[in-house]
């Protein structure tokens, strides 16, 4: 939050023992020192994983971050989340349940985060587990059928790549009462081209290069 932004995006994916974690890829390969699934694994077991070498050597040791941690910095510094519900495949209804009834209970009483997901499933079951919680679908490409989804999963927000997103796209959605936003941007014309056109939020890597504007 130094460049003076608020909000934060992250992914969770459940273990088979049914805890919520942050993980980006379906398998613990790539950034920790696991193997395999997670969703066939214990919590337990991955609680011990180093999840910070593969980043550099000041992290080694780190662990994976449980939801509940980032709930609690979040709330302890007033930042706005976007969970991205990244289930391992097969998991799609299991975890957006999950992650759903574990976001009401960290924000109880605060502002709930964004719940997000590239998969139809994922977001309707968690609109079935807590329907309160404001809902937003992911797209990567423009598929048949997505303004009858979004409709029916009841989001607020529409996600796309920022490809997919121009000033009559915006528009559409607006229309129909729905924010819309974009990842992941980390070039400042394709921003300023992007908040020209009207949108809402944009999800970057780059917070030292697109600025506070």
């Amino acid at each position: 939050a130094g460049f003076g932004f608020h909000a934060f995006e992250c992914d969770v994916k459940l273990s088979r023992d049914g805890q919520t974690f942050l993980l980006h890829d379906d398998t613990l390969d790539r950034t920790t020192s696991g193997q395999g699934s997670p969703a066939e694994q214990d919590w337990a077991q991955m609680d011990r994983l180093d999840a910070g070498s593969w980043h550099s050597p000041p992290f080694t040791a780190e662990p994976l971050p449980r939801f509940a941690q980032i709930a609690a910095f979040c709330q302890a510094n007033g930042c706005a989340l976007n969970v991205e519900i990244k289930p391992c495949p097969g998991e799609e209804a299991r975890t957006g349940a999950a992650v759903a009834h574990e976001a009401a209970r960290l924000w109880a009483g605060a502002l709930p985060p964004l719940l997000s997901s590239f998969k139809p499933e994922a977001l309707a079951a968690a609109r079935d587990a807590e329907p309160a919680l404001p809902r937003g679908l992911l797209l990567d490409k423009l598929w048949d059928g997505w303004p009858e989804a979004a409709e029916a999963l009841g989001v607020v927000a529409v996600i796309t790549n920022y490809r997919l997103m121009d000033r009559a796209l915006i528009e559409r959605l607006h229309a129909k009462g729905w924010r819309a936003l974009v990842y992941t941007v980390n070039d400042a014309a394709i921003a300023k081209r992007l908040i020209d056109d009207g949108i809402d939020g944009i999800i970057t890597d780059a917070v030292d290069r697109l600025g506070t504007a």
